[in-house]
């Protein structure tokens, strides 16, 4: 179950059939399975999902913070090892965080806080120049004038500006992936937007490839290229954004659709329930996940196949695809 998308451009980094289990109490936790998606240099992936859905862990997973139970990690067409990844690895995949006041030593200035990876990485020789190569980063995030940030602690910036310090301490490395966590999910809605607008700037000036991770489809939208739609732990419908967001083939896709901001429609606006007000459950708990597809107990178009197994990729034209038994058979069913 390979979930890449038709390039001719070999991915920058893709994880390919990747699998992650924990151990709990005795128990194991099933956070990932077989789950694929492919990075390439100037495009934006979304990984969208409520929260519980692996997205963190398919993240981690590409960072190699977590090591692969199964399938593989690749970088540049090639698989990575299973043990810790080495400096280059490192520096070319640069992991974003949710909070941003965490990502930062609140008792180090934004210079020292972008300095370090610098100084690590042989990009500065001397004092002088880490503070001219700082300013410079900090420009490249819209901090201005950049040298009034340089001496500032972590808790005299507001969220937005924080944000941007760490992806300014990511851009330092020269990376070749950013991989963002939930970026604007903890800033003021005021500014979600501008940090929206600047992942864009890096993608088209930097050729940067990027994975954007949230539970908000409208977001995703309006940043990415393709939208990858996740739910406990497997992938279960990825595409072209329009493609997915405007003809969504599965029934989760079109719980998420349905559960975004639109005056026009009048549905329930947490996404629990159907239009006839019928309650569509929780998630499952992956300690003891449903047998075939993990969306059946909350399906409205549940079958018995669906039990018994999970459902086969389905082509649906264009890049669109779907793990769905109402396509299996290439029928094209709609969820609407």
């Amino acid at each position: 179950m390979t979930d890449l998308k038709p390039d001719t451009e070999t991915p920058v980094l893709e994880a390919v059939a990747a699998t992650k289990h924990f151990a709990a109490g005795g128990a194991t936790v099933r956070a990932v399975e077989e789950a694929s998606v492919a990075l390439h240099r100037g495009r934006i992936v979304a990984l969208v999902g409520e929260s519980g859905s692996g997205k963190t862990t398919v993240a981690r997973l590409l960072a190699r913070m977590y090591p692969v139970t199964g399938g593989e990690i690749r970088l540049d067409g090639s698989p990575v090892g299973r043990g810790h990844p080495d400096r280059e690895y490192l520096r070319r995949v640069q992991l974003i965080f949710q909070d941003p006041f965490a990502s930062l030593h609140p008792g180090k200035t934004v210079l020292h806080n972008l300095e370090r990876p610098l100084r690590i990485h042989g990009h500065v020789r001397d004092r002088a120049e880490a503070r001219a190569r700082a300013a410079e980063l900090l420009e490249r995030v819209s901090l201005l004038p950049a040298k009034e940030f340089l001496d500032k602690l972590p808790h005299q910036l507001s969220g937005g500006q924080r944000q941007r310090v760490v992806i300014a301490r990511a851009l330092a490395v020269r990376p070749a992936v950013l991989l963002g966590d939930e970026p604007i999910s903890m800033l003021d809605v005021s500014i979600r937007l501008d940090m929206l607008n600047l992942l864009t700037k890096l993608r088209d000036e930097e050729g940067l490839a990027l994975l954007y991770i949230t539970h908000d489809i409208a977001s995703a939208r309006y940043l990415c290229d393709d939208v990858q739609v996740m739910y406990a732990g497997q992938m279960v419908e990825g595409g072209p954004k329009e493609d997915v967001i405007q003809r969504p083939a599965h029934p989760y896709t079109q719980l998420l659709v349905d559960a975004s901001p639109d005056p026009a429609r009048d549905r329930a606006a947490d996404g629990t329930a159907d239009e006839d007000g019928t309650t569509l459950g929780e998630p499952p708990n992956l300690a003891d996940p449903p047998s075939g597809c993990r969306f059946r107990p909350r399906c409205p178009h549940a079958m018995a196949v669906c039990a018994e197994a999970f459902p086969p990729r389905t082509e649906l034209g264009g890049g669109h695809w779907a793990h769905c038994w109402l396509h299996a058979d290439g029928s094209g069913v709609t969820t609407t």
